[in-house]
């Protein structure tokens, strides 16, 4: 499940998302966030989006937006 979120800072919307983890990793990641003074969700997002942007730059990724979005020719054979 994917939600808008808009949380008025700013004019850009920002989407919350489910993910499921295993205890061991919850437990982990939030000793890590609690280290760095900061909630698990923030720190959840930081990694997500550090990660999006290292394989962005190594080409592991397409760089337009949305590109599951765009649509594919329809072979009908």
């Amino acid at each position: 499940m994917v939600q808008a979120v808009n949380t008025g800072i700013d004019e850009s919307v920002s989407k919350r998302i489910n993910v499921t983890l295993p205890d061991s990793v919850v437990e982990e990641l939030e000793q890590w966030a609690d280290n760095q003074g900061r909630s698990l969700a923030n720190l959840a997002a930081f990694l997500l989006e550090s990660s999006l942007k290292e394989a962005k730059a190594k080409g592991e990724i397409p760089t337009q937006e949305f590109p599951a979005q765009q649509k594919k020719p329809r072979s009908d054979k």
